[in-house]
């Protein structure tokens, strides 16, 4: 149900981006907004053909664009959980959920979680050998590997 949702999401937020983009060419007057047959050059047609390649794009998007990745995480929960809490907090990053050794973040900045359509939340689940890090792909690969390093250079003992 989630991708779904997440789907759904990315449409609205590619055709809010088109409007957006029109609505500049139309203040700037690079085009005439007075009719849609002037502003496409075929018309209603190119309305049909944009929202169907949204649709598709959106569709697939949820896929490629979220990713879990194992960090490898050495040391007790106890030991590493403060380490872990703070580095989340270097990057952006507040705690907000825990449960047993499972944890779920949001980002602090309002801004970048509009940005991302509110689909910020990273959860690191814990396994025998570190966390599973689940979320957008691009903060999951770099959260994982600032993590791993920073729990490989932290002294535990």
């Amino acid at each position: 149900m989630r991708y779904v949702i997440r789907a759904v999401k990315y449409f609205f937020y590619f055709c809010a981006l088109l409007a957006l983009m029109i609505g500049i060419l139309i203040l700037a007057h690079a085009t005439d907004a007075n009719n849609v047959e002037t502003l496409f050059r075929d018309g209603y047609n190119s309305l049909v053909k944009i929202a169907i390649m949204f649709g598709i794009l959106s569709a697939f998007y949820p896929m490629f664009g979220f990713q879990k990745k194992e960090a490898i995480v050495p040391g007790e929960y106890k030991e590493i959980r403060t380490a872990v809490i703070e580095f989340m907090e270097s990057r952006g990053y507040k705690l907000e959920s825990e449960q047993g050794e499972d944890m779920t973040f949001r980002s602090s900045s309002v801004v970048n979680r509009l940005f991302r359509m509110f689909e910020d939340r990273i959860t690191l689940t814990r396994r025998i050998s570190g966390f599973d890090v689940e979320g957008l792909r691009r903060d999951v690969v770099r959260l994982v590997h600032g993590l791993e390093n920073k729990i490989r250079n932290m002294d535990l003992y």
